[in-house]
């Protein structure tokens, strides 16, 4: 039975690895796979997925606006797939998100989406809070701060390395802009170490 999944995380954990290995293995027992990834994300070219060690693989684009359920329709009428998946989901929107899981309901095609949970203010992002609501299944994927707990938090970097709070919420970036870290330490770095006040 088809279903929806959401493979979450922080910046560098490996979700563009792990996307890439698993459409590998559908390939590999010789069903097709469709790969799906945001338009407006090109830092490893225009419609391309790779991974930070060095392989990557063509891809599929989704606009801003664009609707998914129609768009993999329309790819289905050229030949059936086994399974789609989708790079970069927290850039989906709400109805995008929805679209999939029709997708999933009335097509019968189970879609993988892979992307990060929390934008570098600690919110989540839209697509990421609707995948939340709706995948059949979900799974972090973990990574670590340089403290060697697990990282669920990232903070944005200015080109002088000081850490940003303010500005848009979607920002393309990797390493160089971006830091996974624990909370303790995106508090520390984002100024936030106050004690609550207390209740009255």
């Amino acid at each position: 039975m088809a279903k929806l999944y959401f493979q979450y995380s922080t910046m560098n954990a490996g979700k563009s690895t792990l996307l890439l290995q698993a459409a590998h293995n559908y390939r590999e027992r010789g069903m097709e796979t469709y790969l799906i990834t945001a338009q407006f994300d090109n830092r490893a070219g225009e419609g391309r997925i790779a991974s930070r060690i060095g392989i990557g693989e063509r891809a599929d684009t989704f606009g801003e606006n664009e609707d998914l359920f129609a768009k993999t329709q329309a790819r289905l009428e050229k030949s059936q797939v086994a399974c789609i998946f989708i790079d970069e989901a927290q850039f989906l929107s709400k109805a995008q998100v929805w679209q999939l899981a029709r997708v999933v309901d009335d097509l019968g095609v189970p879609v993988m989406a892979y992307g990060l949970r929390l934008d570098f203010q600690g919110n989540l992002f839209e697509g990421s809070a609707a995948l939340l609501a709706l995948a059949d299944e979900m799974r972090e994927v973990r990574t670590i701060c340089h403290c060697g707990r697990k990282a669920t938090m990232v903070v944005r970097k200015a080109e002088d390395g000081t850490v940003l709070t303010d500005g848009a919420q979607v920002e393309i970036g990797g390493n160089e802009r971006y830091v996974s870290l624990c909370r303790r330490h995106w508090r520390e770095e984002t100024g936030d170490l106050r004690s609550p006040a207390p209740r009255p």
